[in-house]
């Protein structure tokens, strides 16, 4: 019978007072209202729902003091996701009216006694993010955290310690028995401190030798990785974060059984995990091994980045361990040129007619522009040679001239013209080209034109623009296919008539020039640099460039060592870049 008798009406305003949240009222109208109170509460807490919705879709009487009731109800757990099912009920006539029977199966027919449902989630494992040949930068992988606990180790302390320290400092050599104890002393009293946190090949490394230790408990979580320890250690973590929400996938979830234990005894209904597509890079696990070996000797910080010309693929960004404890200075760091700024110079020379290639200029030791006294590096001087002979040996004192008679916006327009200026918006991460001002100070002018005074640079900045020197107008630089990057303040493309000489020029300082230790590689085209900062005691070394045959075809690159004194120290770890991909 189904249709207004008084049981229906009951397990109708149960069913409301279910779907309402209003437990207390709910579990009244049963037969033990305590005990359905705990009931559906712990379901809700376990499930957890945004909503309900119930309808009676039958009421059948049995004797004259029971009936039968079927309904249908569904879940709304959130996120779109829902679960529908036939319920049960048993009504019984007492003396306080009808009341609905408490049992378990009144939450979900298959439920049975001392047991509860259980909502649990299923994390697909996050999609691998690949370099733009298809290799892996960063994958999945298992990471272990060791947590020791001071009070659970108790007397054996001392030797845990010792155990963790020995085992584990072959994975970071941060890892001593010191900073265990400084790490145990800086946790409060009752609270693990983490040790270390192990990939899972490290980890089953050294598992029996750690795993039965007082005091040492293990969590696992999945997470993306460099495919490689060490590798990008700087880009790498922040195209994880960018691309974080991409790889997750979209996570299954399944209402389950538990017995008394919390242990799952039965699956009532499963969404299955959607894994994500894998996210490609224009990065190039290839050169960035290259770049990160020819690196890996250099004692002060360095970095080096790696553009294609071609449309602006940003190929490796590494720097050495020195160079990460100050950020990601292979991208945003600020430091002065040099004579690497005279590929500008030169360009605006040669564009607003004030020079070309083959004019005689003068080259002496030293030269006075306004107050300042302008000296070649070890006062070097060439008499008066053709001007690429004085790009190719960096004459100071030419390109110092060459600046201070140029109008006032010149070098600017040349260097943003070459990208150096330039604003870009790149997905996942931070970037700062640098800046040339331009100046109505002749000795300013100067000091510019030598990539002194107030100019400044990153090596992306410097790498862009000897990209565009390659390329003919600069290229739009990208890092994670499918983002659009968005550049603002860039200048107009060099013609082709100051292009052409320019790109000679550099030719000239590896075959005759400043950087002839790069001679045996085929087609490289650049320009040394050598900057001083501080007091002027101190120098960076720099060279910026692009190849031109084989491997190294379509790249550009950009090369400083921080402190180094001099150019030659960046050319020899450039030559170990290029020859490292050969």
């Amino acid at each position: 019978m189904f249709g207004g008798g008084e049981a229906e009406n009951v397990l109708e305003e149960f069913l409301t007072s279910w779907k309402e949240g209003s437990l207390r009222e709910a579990a009244a109208l049963t037969d033990s209202p305590e005990a359905a109170r705990d009931l559906l509460r712990g379901t809700h807490d376990a499930l957890d729902p945004q909503s309900l919705s119930t309808e009676v879709t039958e009421v059948t009487e049995g004797d004259s003091a029971s009936a039968d009731g079927r309904f249908d109800i569904t879940w709304n757990l959130g996120d779109d996701r829902t679960w529908s099912y036939t319920g049960r009920a048993e009504l019984r006539e007492t003396d306080d009216g009808w009341k609905v029977h408490l049992a378990p199966g009144l939450v979900h027919p298959d439920l049975g006694s001392q047991q509860s449902l259980a909502l649990v989630n299923d994390t697909p494992t996050p999609a691998p993010v690949l370099d733009r040949d298809d290799a892996a930068l960063l994958r999945a992988d298992t990471v272990v955290s060791v947590t020791l606990d001071r009070q659970e180790a108790g007397a054996e302390l001392d030797r845990v310690v010792g155990v963790l320290a020995d085992a584990l400092s072959q994975f970071d050599d941060g890892i001593t028995r010191d900073s265990i104890r400084s790490g145990l002393d800086e946790v409060d009293p009752g609270q693990g401190y983490t040790v270390a946190s192990l990939r899972s090949a490290d980890y089953e490394q050294v598992r029996d030798r750690i795993y039965e230790l007082p005091g040492v408990r293990f969590t696992s979580q999945e997470r993306l990785l460099s495919a490689e320890r060490g590798l990008g250690a700087v880009i790498l973590p922040l195209i994880r974060e960018h691309v974080a929400d991409r790889v997750a996938g979209d996570a299954g979830w399944r209402v389950v059984v538990t017995d008394s234990t919390g242990a799952e005894i039965d699956e009532l209904h499963a969404v299955e995990p959607e894994p994500a597509s894998a996210v490609h890079t224009t990065l190039s696990v290839r050169h960035q091994q290259a770049a990160e070996r020819a690196l890996a000797g250099v004692d002060g910080q360095a970095a080096i980045v790696a553009i294609r010309p071609s449309d602006g693929d940003i190929l490796a960004v590494a720097q050495n361990a020195a160079a990460d404890e100050e950020g990601a200075i292979a991208l945003t760091g600020q430091y002065p040129p040099g004579s690497t700024l005279k590929i500008a110079t030169a360009a605006a020379g040669l564009s607003e007619g004030a020079t070309n290639p083959d004019e005689t200029v003068a080259c002496p030791a030293t030269t006075t522009i306004g107050h300042r006294l302008i000296p070649n590096e070890d006062r070097f001087e060439l008499g008066r040679v053709p001007l690429h002979t004085a790009f190719a040996d960096s004459c100071n004192t030419t390109f110092a001239q060459l600046a201070a008679d140029l109008p006032d916006a010149a070098l600017t327009d040349a260097a943003r013209s070459l990208g150096l200026g330039a604003d870009f918006v790149i997905p996942g991460i931070t970037t700062i080209t640098g800046s040339v001002p331009e100046s109505d100070d002749e000795v300013q002018r100067a000091e510019n034109g030598i990539g002194q005074g107030t100019t400044l640079a990153s090596p992306f900045g410097m790498a862009l623009l000897a990209a565009t020197v390659d390329a003919g107008e600069m290229p739009t630089p990208g890092l994670v296919r499918g983002d659009r990057t968005e550049a603002s303040k860039t200048g107009e493309p060099l013609p082709a008539d100051v292009l052409r000489p320019l790109r000679q020029m550099m030719r000239e300082v590896v075959t005759d020039g400043t950087a002839t230790a790069l001679r045996d590689v085929p087609g490289v085209h650049g320009k040394t640099g050598t900057a001083q900062f501080g007091d002027g005691r101190d120098s960076h070394g720099w060279f910026a460039g692009y190849g031109g045959a084989g491997p190294t075809d379509d790249i550009a690159f950009a090369t400083l060592l921080t402190g180094a004194g001099s150019s030659k120290p960046a050319v020899d770890v450039t030559h170990d870049f290029l020859t490292g991909l050969q």
